[in-house]
């Protein structure tokens, strides 16, 4: 349901976005023969704007694919509340370091012909309500399906489906093999099965689409929901978009180790298997560090596990580039916002979608012991950046914590927001800040990729027993844990006290009192966990697992 492609093409809101752009990178630089599906989303996730206490209003973040993209000549119909939607599609190239290139196909419902309400139905990604939503799903599912046939695209073997968003493609499979047929054996199904493969990306139930059979009936019509009753398609009576993907799928992922255990318990009847993300080392290693490894790892960049060799390079060289790469995020901030922080003092990072279960406000549950950390122990800086869904209420109340904890911690710490947060600010702050902070609630966090992006850049985390962290925390070694795995999952208090405890005794310490031994820690990152969480591992494991049919 989104890509992030580039600056200036809206078509993500967050990390499940940036990973999808990521692996096609990664699948581009490795030559595997690939095709992407889309919606355009013209209006974008949206653009935040935030007044002085923190309140977010959402504005359209439009773009013209007119200005950027290829227009494709097919025009396909798909059939959508019992009328004909004409769809178009633009297509945008990701080509790799050897030369190849990989297609992402953005699907279109503004097309001539089309009534207003139509037209409008690929313009906001995650927006309107479950009517829009489903008719977005049918687009990209069986209007995907019927765009790769109309572009000539035949010889798809293996159909990726990344959540549930697209998982209507089954039933376009399962109509092009019944082939004008209505009651589908489980043979029809197993060849559907057979060329399905299904990613679950995240244990919230918020994540898992479900529509109701009244919804279905009226977006999807008669002959489609007859067809879901005949192969057995609902789940508790609803459309469960992650159960019909589960149904049709021969290869089933969830995106970290912990995560696989997670969904197994979760998807019991289904074999769930796990494929650890990552993030594309070329993408988000920034600048200054590039020129250091370029300098002393030359083959980092054709092959991610010579980032392992990291290990053998001077601190103080990794401690120069941190610096520069510090200073150029430190610059950008105070063209943003016109704060000017201390490059000398730990500056800590916290940015990602402001949901409810991700805590965002949980660094400020005792602000007066944070004043005496800053005062004590050593100075605090903080930057934070992140967007709330527009109809995420709590989500909104976080962000509006965060400032309100900014206003009383003037004077003994800096804290920044960084407003209309994206790919570009992630950049920035997974490699200039000094720590990257993440305290989900245990085990809401399949897999989170942010603190991959800082671990490429040196930056350790301080972070909560969930998701990637499970495999890659060294303690001390990689970063820190918060809490740890034998806590109840609802023990909020012993983690805030982990929290404030590992910050005041392991690393405000060791970073002003040992910089040496804190550089360390920032190489180790690089080398133990830079080297294995990159998509360009990720990629090699799904074309082994999972995309392989012999």
């Amino acid at each position: 349901m989104e890509i992030e492609l580039e600056s200036g093409i809206p078509t993500y809101s967050g990390g499940l976005g940036v990973l999808a752009g990521d692996m096609l990178r990664s699948a581009a630089d490795a030559g595997i023969p690939m095709v992407a599906v889309t919606l355009v989303h013209r209006k974008g996730y949206f653009r935040q704007k935030l007044d002085a206490n923190g309140q977010q209003t959402e504005l359209d973040d439009e773009w013209r694919p007119e200005d950027r993209l290829e227009r494709m000549e097919p025009v396909t119909p798909v059939h959508i509340n019992g009328r004909e939607v004409r769809v178009q599609a633009w297509k945008y190239v990701v080509k790799g370091r050897v030369g190849h290139e990989i297609p992402v196909i953005l699907l279109d419902a503004r097309v001539d012909g089309n009534p207003p309400e139509d037209a409008a139905l690929t313009d906001h990604l995650y927006g309107g309500d479950e009517n829009y939503r489903l008719c977005q799903e049918v687009i990209l599912g069986l209007g995907g399906r019927a765009m790769l046939v109309a572009l000539g695209l035949n010889g798809v073997c293996v159909f990726h489906m990344n959540e549930g968003h697209s998982s209507l493609l089954t039933l376009g499979l399962l109509e092009q093999q019944l082939a004008g047929r209505h009651d589908p054996t489980e043979d029809d199904e197993n060849v559907v099965r057979e060329q399905c493969v299904f990613t679950t990306h995240t244990p919230v139930p918020a994540g898992h689409d479900k529509f109701s059979r009244e919804l279905t009936l009226k977006i999807l019509g008669d002959d489609r929901v007859a067809l879901m009753d005949a192969a057995e398609c609902w789940h508790d009576g609803q459309l469960n978009m992650t159960y019909l993907g589960l149904r049709f799928s021969r290869y089933i992922n969830g995106v970290a180790m912990h995560h696989g255990d997670i969904s197994r318990g979760m998807f019991p009847e289904y074999p769930v298997h796990a494929i650890t993300n990552g993030v594309d080392a070329g993408r988000w290693v920034s600048p200054e560090f590039q020129k250091l490894f370029d300098r002393h790892i030359p083959e980092w960049r054709r092959d991610n596990l010579y980032l392992r060799y990291a290990i053998q390079v001077d601190a103080a060289e990794i401690g120069e580039a941190h610096q520069a790469a510090k200073r150029a995020m430190l610059a950008a901030l105070h063209e943003k916002t016109g704060v000017s922080l201390n490059d000398k003092v730990l500056t800590i990072g916290f940015a990602r979608r402001a949901a409810q279960y991700k805590r965002m406000e949980m660094l400020f549950s005792d602000l007066d012991r944070l004043r005496h950390m800053a005062s004590q122990v050593g100075p605090l800086q903080i930057v934070y950046g992140g967007k709330a869904h527009p109809h995420d209420a709590d989500g909104k109340a976080a962000i509006r914590a965060v400032f309100e904890a900014a206003a009383a911690l003037r004077g003994a710490i800096e804290v920044v927001y960084v407003e209309n947060y994206d790919a570009q600010w992630g950049g920035l702050l997974t490699s200039g800040v000094d720590l990257w902070l993440n305290t989900p609630h245990r085990p809401f966090e399949a897999s989170g990729t942010s603190g991959m992006k800082a671990a490429m850049n040196g930056v350790p985390s301080l972070s909560i027993l969930d998701g990637w962290w499970m495999e890659g925390c060294i303690e001390g070694v990689t970063g820190w844990a918060i809490g740890s795995e034998e806590l109840p999952e609802d023990d909020q208090k012993d983690e805030i006290a982990s929290l404030y405890d590992q910050l005041e005794r392991a690393v405000i310490p060791m970073y002003y009192g040992s910089p040496r031994r804190y550089l360390e820690v920032m190489r180790s990152t690089i080398a133990l966990n830079g080297s294995f969480f990159n998509t360009q591992r990720m990629v090699r494991q799904y074309v082994d697992n999972a995309y392989r049919t012999e």
